[in-house]
């Protein structure tokens, strides 16, 4: 169940009333604690719920956090037919996943997105999972919520930067699906000072629409929803050398920088329109910041690759495009035109 809506308290209110758990515990981190918690207090004291307050930022999305949601659930006699409801970005959405998918081999979950990166990636779709040993997503499993419920009004205590990280996904979504879908996104003002939020509830309904039909086609990730995994081979790879040199970026990012040289190797070798590489390399140019490495960090971020969950008998796999919409799962690339891509990325954005 996604629900898009512009009342969360009285869709929360509303979906604890007509289902029954034993008891009821609420995840947060430091951040969506103080600022978002507030708006659904109302809808929450009917149902006195334990809560669970984590260290904010995705350099804690990790086991000791994990271990801290168990101590809770586990002291306060949590069962299976107990409900977590994880309120939060994308760290906690795949903290809290992973945390209720393990515990007693699972209870129920149910995701309150609060940035624009949890809404229409993180908390749909079943993922969840922790860094481990500086390397993304390590470890987890898929766990689908009982339900997600997404309300772009949240959106209006993000600042820019944690905007435009959720914004990558939406382009890479505009990307695997429909020219209508992209040309909306990139014409969309992303960064006017008050975004029309009923017109981004629009277009966030949009994209989480093309992943949930995608990862209803195949929810255990084995052909089509490889789709989704544009630009996240190398731009995972970028974001675990930030985290290795103590200057993480935020997902999205990485994501931006991951489509820009992922679009290259769609051009190369699959024969995207150049027309389209520009377009999107033009828009993230403009709005994201560069991210910079050179030449000696090529090894690193090769490695990191090798890395990757998608990967087969240690070669290297993409999901590349042979034009909007037009998707090519699986496919094997060489190291050569891998740091080609890199090198494509650094002279078309510095």
């Amino acid at each position: 169940m996604v629900v898009i809506t512009k009342n969360i308290a009285w869709e929360l209110a509303s979906y604890l009333s007509s289902h029954k758990h034993d008891k009821i515990f609420v995840l947060t981190d430091t951040h969506t604690h103080d600022k978002c918690l507030p708006l659904l207090n109302e809808a929450l004291l009917s149902v006195n719920p334990g809560f669970i307050t984590i260290e904010a930022g995705d350099t804690h999305k990790d086991l000791e956090q994990v271990a801290v949601i168990w101590d809770v659930l586990s002291k306060s006699g949590a069962s299976r037919n107990s409900l977590l409801v994880n309120i939060g970005g994308g760290m906690v959405t795949d903290l809290g996943g992973f945390a209720g998918a393990t515990f007693k081999r699972g209870l129920h979950n149910l995701n309150i997105p609060t940035t624009l990166m949890a809404s229409v990636d993180a908390a749909v779709g079943g993922k969840t999972g922790i860094n481990f040993n500086g390397l993304k997503n390590e470890i987890g499993c898929f766990y689908q919520p009982d339900g997600v419920m997404i309300d772009c009004s949240f959106l209006k205590t993000l600042d820019r930067d944690n905007l435009l990280s959720g914004y990558a996904e939406m382009i890479k979504h505009g990307l695997i699906s429909n020219k209508k879908l992209l040309d909306e996104t990139l014409l969309f003002d992303i960064e006017q000072k008050e975004p029309d939020i009923e017109r981004l509830n629009d277009l966030v309904g949009a994209s989480v629409a093309i992943k949930k039909r995608i990862v209803e086609e195949d929810p255990k990730e084995t052909g089509i929803r490889k789709a989704l995994n544009f630009g996240h081979t190398i731009g995972h790879a970028l974001e675990s050398l930030s985290f290795s040199k103590n200057s993480p970026i935020l997902h999205g990012h990485a994501v931006a920088a991951g489509i820009i040289s992922e679009l290259y190797l769609s051009y190369k070798i699959c024969g995207m329109p150049v027309e389209t590489v520009r377009r999107v390399t033009n828009f993230i140019k403009e709005h994201y910041p560069p991210f910079f490495f050179t030449c000696d960090d090529y090894d690193t971020i090769y490695e990191l690759m090798t890395h990757d969950k998608k990967n087969e008998g240690g070669q290297i796999f993409f999901t590349l495009l042979g034009n909007i919409g037009d998707i090519r799962i699986h496919r094997k690339i060489s190291r050569e035109a891998i740091l080609d891509a890199l090198d494509f990325y650094r002279e078309n954005i510095y």
